[in-house]
């Protein structure tokens, strides 16, 4: 099968999105598919010819799995993201016919997911949506110009665009199901969480010290610590200001306890001011971005993963936690729930800084709980792995391939 994948966020732009589109092409390539992602250019000028036009990434290790990169403006509302050019269309349209796909498969809602709705509809191929992030919570937070009221009904109506043309609409959580039923668009739906690839989490022993020596020595505040980690984008959406209560209230049982933020994005340099506003910058570590293969390796040194984070589709990060046999603790909102399902792999509470306090000393405090926790994190992570969705995405492939067939006659 011919798998044409559209997301306008893609490596190096890192966010759930991303991983997602990457983590299943790679499964699909496993599995014998060919995969054509469709995606922005993030180079930082088009004025190298190269970057100005459609160009293919040559980055990936199998001749199966092309990226097709299309040329950017930026964004004012968004320092990390890329709005591609509708003029490429015509040539995107030429490339595309090259790869003749069996199947088109959008991931977002901007230009480069109109491409792919555009194409599916000019070309009649079947045209796969996954409704990966609920705008209408997020869109508040990037465009300030606009009252709140309309910011909503632009996200909604441009989510409504996408599932009144989807053959298949995939949901990575009830959640966004009970979204769409409420959007009152009759699709077929079906669910299929973000896969996490298990070897992303196997560490390798001498990697691990050689990592852990170079921590410590970039950020001695965390040597022989208690480390709470939380990886991520740093940005609003994510609600990082709740972890300095939390972590006063923890150091106040464990004095020795640190907590480390892996990840950077516009909220970075707030949060260091706010770290030294309240004096607690020897008590917490800033990373700014790392490499995703480093991932591993952070949550590894970490004793506890914390996430604050109520607006999160899927929770990927947490998963990829849970695999690496780290005990999670995280407000019950969202996607968390659905990752969770209760306190599975950890503790799930409610927005309170004392439950959320309670829990992490507990994990910190009682080496039994923490056992149980780790093994039982282990085991629920994999439920997750991406080996064992590919398949249910191949299905909802064929199922669309079907409902498009059908439509025809």
């Amino acid at each position: 099968m011919n798998i044409a994948m559209f997301t306008d966020a893609f490596f190096p732009r890192i966010n759930g999105v991303a991983i997602s589109v990457k983590s299943y092409a790679d499964m699909l390539v496993k599995l014998g598919h060919k995969v054509c992602i469709v995606c922005c250019n993030y180079e930082k000028s088009t004025k190298d010819k190269k970057f100005s036009k459609i160009y293919y990434d040559n980055n990936t290790e199998n001749s199966s799995l092309t990226i097709l990169r299309v040329p950017t403006y930026k964004v004012f509302f968004s320092k990390e993201d890329r709005a591609g050019r509708l003029f490429q269309w015509k040539k995107l349209k030429k490339e595309l016919d090259n790869f003749n796909p069996d199947i088109v498969h959008v991931n977002s809602e901007f230009v480069m997911g109109y491409f792919g709705a555009r194409y599916a509809k000019k070309r009649k191929v079947p045209m796969v949506f996954t409704f990966h992030t609920l705008w209408e919570d997020y869109v508040e937070g990037y465009i300030h110009f606009m009252p709140t009221q309309s910011a909503k009904r632009m996200a909604k109506n441009l989510i409504k665009f996408y599932l009144k043309r989807a053959d298949e609409l995939i949901c990575p959580t009830q959640r966004i199901v009970d979204v769409v039923k409420q959007y009152k668009v009759n699709r077929n739906t079906d669910i299929l969480p973000t896969g996490i690839p298990e070897e992303m989490c196997i560490v390798d022993s001498h990697k691990q010290q050689e990592f852990k020596k170079q921590i410590y020595e970039k950020f001695p505040e965390v040597k022989d610590k208690k480390i709470l980690l939380y990886v991520g984008r740093v940005v609003k959406e994510k609600n990082l200001d709740f972890l300095f209560p939390v972590l006063f209230n923890v150091k106040k049982e464990i004095p020795d306890a640190v907590l480390m933020i892996v990840g950077g994005g516009p909220e970075l340099e707030r949060l260091r001011r706010k770290a030294k506003e309240l004096c607690c910058e020897d008590s917490v570590c800033f990373t700014d971005y790392q490499p995703r293969d480093s991932l591993v390796y952070f949550y590894s040194l970490a004793d506890v993963f914390v996430f604050p984070s109520c607006t999160e589709t899927q929770g990927l990060v947490t998963i990829e936690a849970m695999l690496s046999g780290l005990p999670v603790v995280a407000i019950g909102e969202m996607g968390t729930v659905d990752v969770m399902q209760g306190n599975n792999g950890g503790f799930m509470v409610g927005k309170s800084h004392e439950e959320f306090s309670d829990k992490v000393i507990l994990l910190l405090k009682n080496g039994q709980v923490y056992d149980e926790k780790k093994q039982e994190a282990l085991s629920w992570g994999k439920k997750w792995s991406i080996a064992a969705l590919t398949p249910r995405l191949i299905a909802f492939y064929k199922k669309a391939t079907e409902i498009k067939n059908s439509s025809k006659k």
